[in-house]
């Protein structure tokens, strides 16, 4: 077996671990705000699932997109973050696969279930039963609505991801860098090391 198939290998059981355990947080964390929340306050829960969803698709999107000449010469100059955005470029296709298929795939999933959640609350304060038709077209109007704007919003982030990818991953360069710097959490390999 060679090394690229057994790195390949390596990373994709990783990323498999770290999204069972990101789904198991989320996915508790957001049925134990919705239990304690109001509907209106559940559907803007699902409705701020959503938007990560869409940051993150936009996120990898723009980091296989975005050029490495001027992000070089940010870090020349020391720009802040600019280092830390060509970190995010080398290994694209890491950071997509991450933004993409881990966070933006956990969103989707867990906004469904938290509108399942929203919709059976609503359904109750209404007092009307488990499969009654008030609750079967609830269902389809809002599961619509949230299906309608993670596509739409996935869309247009898609448009900004390839038009603006430069300025898209500088911006994450920046909060990463923040987050390095100030918070002394160590997020992306070293850019160091790998030079051939």
């Amino acid at each position: 077996m060679n090394n690229k198939l057994k790195n390949s290998i390596k990373f994709s059981l990783t990323i498999a671990v770290i999204t069972f355990v990101l789904a198991a947080i989320f996915s508790s964390l957001s049925a134990s705000l919705l239990s304690k929340i109001s509907w209106t306050l559940g559907l803007l829960l699902v409705l701020f699932i959503v938007l990560i969803g869409i940051v993150f698709d936009m996120l990898g999107i723009a980091s296989t997109a975005a050029k490495e000449a001027p992000l070089n010469a940010m870090a020349a100059e020391k720009v802040k973050g600019a280092r830390e955005a060509v970190v995010i470029h080398k290994n694209a296709d890491k950071f997509s696969s991450f933004c993409n298929d881990v966070i933006g795939d956990i969103s989707g999933i867990i906004s469904g279930a938290a509108l399942a959640i929203v919709i059976i609350e609503i359904a109750n304060i209404f007092q009307y039963n488990n499969g009654s038709t008030f609750q079967f077209t609830l269902n389809v109007i809002l599961t619509s609505i949230i299906a309608a704007l993670t596509v739409g919003g996935k869309a247009i982030g898609k448009y900004f991801a390839i038009n603006s990818s430069t300025n898209i991953i500088l911006v994450a360069g920046k909060v990463l860098h923040f987050i390095e710097t100030n918070l002394k959490i160590k997020v992306l390999p070293s850019s160091k090391g790998k030079r051939k």
